[in-house]
């Protein structure tokens, strides 16, 4: 069964009620819907005026629901993920944390390999100039000691977007791309804990001050299709000025339901994400020696 992405954008009482997810109207008390507990993925809280109540929040969190609050400029601020969930956990972050530097660095090579991959596919699929991703794709060493992922992403950037320069505070679409990777990022967090996994231990990402340096290390692959999405969105839009309006956000919300190629089949992105982070364990067990990721085509 696919999981449901829940956006929560006005005042709202959430409380629980036979294993749904109630959303009430806090002066008319009037119900406005509903959601079973164990159909949800991530519920997304994008207003000061939310209340939610504490046996809901540990219902959510029973069942490795991501819950994740929205700051004063509406983009994702703070994520509440379960501490663990999964049965074997302790067996789990064993492995983890017994991976060596070298099994590291190689995961690593893979990912970036992958993502620009996935950058090269899309750059054809509009007809953009891609030929020098293709030779960074295959010179990546190990641990991409020689950088290649962000020679990869200058040159990307430059022609995916006309006269756009990607920054995290800069003009649109960047405000549709952050919110999309915020999205993401959520998403990949939740199955790594799913997983059995630390969210905090990553393979390349190492900033003391990031719980979720592996998030950002498995997410890579997969930002091109959040990519992709934001930018059939402006290329099919005839508007000047993209906000991050509840419309916006809901178009750039269905990235969880976009289908992806990944091991041999089409699945669902949210989907996807789960076979990536179940290869990743098995990749530090041994049972593997390639981490799976999406294909765009």
């Amino acid at each position: 069964m696919i999981k449901r992405t829940i956006y929560i954008g006005n005042p709202s009482y959430l409380k629980l009620k036979q294993k749904q997810l109630v959303v009430q109207e806090p002066e008319s008390k009037e119900i406005v819907g509903t959601v079973p507990i164990e159909d949800i993925a991530l519920l997304l809280l994008d207003h000061y005026q939310i209340t939610i109540s504490n046996q809901l929040l540990i219902k959510l969190q029973g069942n490795n629901v991501a819950v994740v609050s929205c700051d004063e400029h509406h983009l994702p601020f703070g994520m509440m993920l379960p501490i663990y969930g999964h049965s074997e956990y302790s067996e789990r972050i064993k492995h983890q944390l017994s991976a060596s530097e070298p099994l590291k660095k190689q995961l690593w090579k893979q990912t970036v390999e992958q993502k620009i991959a996935n950058q090269e596919a899309l750059l054809n699929l509009n007809n953009k100039l891609s030929e020098p991703l293709a030779e960074y794709k295959l010179t990546v060493k190990s641990g991409d000691t020689t950088n290649r992922e962000g020679m990869a992403a200058q040159h990307y950037w430059k022609h995916l977007f006309d006269n756009f320069s990607r920054e995290r505070f800069g003009s649109a679409p960047n405000n549709l791309l952050n919110f999309g990777y915020a999205v993401l990022r959520s998403i990949v967090a939740r199955a790594l804990v799913s997983s059995g996994m630390l969210p905090v231990l990553g393979l390349f990402h190492k900033n003391k001050y990031n719980a979720y340096c592996l998030a950002d290390d498995i997410m890579e692959p997969y930002r091109p299709f959040v990519d992709k999405l934001v930018f059939n969105y402006v290329n099919n839009s005839y508007r000047d000025n993209f906000e991050l309006t509840k419309q916006t956000k809901a178009h750039i919300l269905t990235i969880a339901t976009q289908d992806v190629f990944i091991d041999g089949v089409e699945r669902p992105l949210f989907v996807a994400v789960t076979t990536t982070t179940a290869s990743l364990y098995k990749c530090f067990t041994g049972e593997l020696r390639q981490i799976k990721y999406p294909e765009l085509d």
